[in-house]
């Protein structure tokens, strides 16, 4: 199962990062595409990376927040933020969004992506700061 991943610049909580190890196990994961930002895309490389689960890595336009995890990756072409979520959520067949908060913000690349995969009709869950999830 081909797993797509956003998250917030601040990183996830340790709560967050649990449950994506739970959720890359539980889906058994062939494969996470992520944004490589700094924060939550980071830790989730990393979480991957010791999983073993191949990373396909959707680099922004702007490389002003890039993280630059392309050691262990697939690096596909750069695109704007908006074009590079919707990227994501196409290549995947579940999407795992790690917020900063636990309420929708429209302002937030994070939510916007998890807006996006509605429209698509993807399986999308969201991992709260607290580590609670909710599925769509």
């Amino acid at each position: 199962m081909i797993i797509g991943f956003t998250g917030t610049r601040v990183g996830m909580t340790e709560k967050q990062k649990e449950k994506v190890k739970y959720f890359l196990d539980f889906y058994k994961a062939t494969e996470l595409h992520h944004g490589d930002c700094i924060g939550a895309d980071s830790d989730a490389h990393s979480i991957a990376r010791n999983l073993n689960v191949p990373i396909t890595i959707h680099p922004p336009l702007n490389l002003k927040k890039r993280m630059f995890n392309n050691g262990y990756a697939k690096l596909l072409e750069k695109f704007d933020y908006t074009t590079r979520n919707e990227n994501i959520v196409e290549a995947s067949d579940v999407l795992l969004a790690c917020p900063k908060s636990s309420q929708e913000e429209l302002r937030s690349g994070t939510w916007a992506t998890v807006r996006y995969a509605k429209k698509q009709q993807k399986e999308i869950v969201v991992i709260y700061p607290d580590g609670t999830w909710l599925v769509y």
